[in-house]
């Protein structure tokens, strides 16, 4: 099999060769610069380039020497455009940690030693990285104060945002002339280079979208306290949102194995919110997003939702998501066996293979390993699961426990690293 059929093996509910791998696929599944360039230290291989392609979250491309080493079966999306050298140029965001970042990609330090971002075609600073952290967080919040009269600004005001004006390629240039035409020619080119599967990554937030736009706090009242300017906000979204997708869909829907939306509607103690707030303002609009790519595109369709969100998890399935990611089994009732038993014929997990939090930085190579092990044990019989971690790895993993991890799959899976 090769890696594409042990992905759509693993969607299916069938038992693989061997349990698919992912590491980088998406923008919540990969790997940090600081942890990447340590790993790189650790394995030798530090000629090898880093290519900050996540600006926010400052993760990186893994090099293909990586993913063949790891045997990762699954691509990001992103990672096909911008192969020119000359997309790229080298900057030192967290120090001692230089690496590539889109040329596009601007920052200023500040006096208080803090880093922020700025909007390329303004120069607005819409992002902070406080002195010593290694991410942007949000400085601007473009309803904090209420929400507009209508929402014909709505595309200017999402780029004042962090997630919206540090675009991720190659949405960054969705408005230039033939783009829909450039992203088919080149994603077939591509994949007919690759037998991995390939991961789209949309967006489509909902839930997020307020608290990044409102501010978290205030939207989550809202939905109590102001549910008809929520959902006249949520129908504007859903017009860009559902735009995109027949878009997507028309481009490159019979090409790419899955898209990606996201909206984490969990907390690590519990939901958001309730089941039936979920109810009314997320799961008719996610359903349908998920019924276009359903009816449109030959796509599987997978929501990232970090936190303890297993009691919406029927209702996730029933607005038609095939997969879920991260599958953070730190969090309320999202154990490993629970998951398994309650959701494992009907869902794929991608993710949950080593929880990120405690078990990776902290603990032992030995103990991350049979970690790893037991989740591999529980998650594997009659597929539906992709092996990858809660999230990303962040920079304080050390590259040992790493490698471990990786080993550990491997020895599961009858292969060698």
């Amino acid at each position: 099999m090769t890696s594409r059929d042990l992905i759509h093996a693993a969607i299916n509910h069938q038992n693989p060769a061997r349990v698919p791998v992912d590491l980088g696929a998406t923008s919540s599944s990969g790997i940090s610069i600081v942890a990447y360039q340590n790993l790189l230290k650790r394995l030798g291989k530090t000629h090898l380039p880093s290519y900050a392609y996540d600006t926010v979250q400052q993760g990186v491309h893994p090099s293909p020497e990586i993913l063949d080493l790891f045997h990762v079966d699954a691509l990001n999306f992103s990672r096909i455009f911008d192969t020119d050298p000359s997309c790229w140029r080298e900057q030192e965001v967290i120090p001692g940690y230089p690496a590539l970042y889109p040329k596009n990609f601007r920052v200023e330090k500040q006096p208080d030693g803090s880093t922020h971002a700025l909007l390329p075609d303004t120069g607005e600073h819409i992002g902070i990285m406080p002195k010593g952290a290694t991410y942007f967080d949000q400085l601007i919040h473009p309803y904090a104060d209420g929400y507009p009269a209508d929402f014909s600004n709505l595309a200017a005001d999402r780029k004042r945002v962090t997630w919206g004006g540090l675009g991720k390629s190659p949405w960054d240039r969705a408005g230039e002339p033939n783009f829909w035409q450039f992203l088919r020619e080149k994603t077939i080119k591509y994949k007919a280079t690759t037998n991995r599967a390939i991961v789209l990554s949309l967006g489509c937030n909902l839930f997020e979208w307020g608290g990044f736009m409102r501010r978290l706090d205030e939207f989550l009242m809202d939905l109590l306290a102001e549910p008809q300017q929520v959902h006249a906000f949520l129908d504007a979204l859903m017009e860009k949102h559902l735009d995109g997708v027949a878009k997507t869909c028309a481009a490159v829907g019979d090409i790419v194995d899955i898209i990606r939306f996201g909206d984490d509607l969990g907390m690590t103690n519990g939901p958001f919110f309730s089941k039936e707030t979920y109810r009314e303002f997320f799961k008719p609009r996610q359903k349908i997003l998920c019924d276009h790519v359903k009816k449109h595109s030959t796509m599987r369709t997978m929501l990232h939702s970090c936190g303890s969100i297993h009691d919406f998890i029927p209702d996730l399935i029933e607005a038609g998501f095939d997969i879920l990611n991260p599958v953070q089994i730190n969090a309320l009732r999202m154990e490993p066996e629970r998951l398994k038993k309650d959701f494992g014929a009907d869902v794929t997990f991608w993710g949950g293979g080593c929880d990120t939090s405690h078990i990776l930085p902290k603990a032992t190579p030995a103990e991350v390993k049979k970690h790893v092990l037991r989740n591999l044990e529980i998650f594997a019989p009659g597929g539906g699961f992709v092996f990858n971690t809660v999230h990303n790895i962040m920079p304080d993993v050390p590259p040992e426990n790493i490698l471990a991890m990786f080993e550990a799959v491997a020895e599961f899976n009858g292969d060698v690293i």
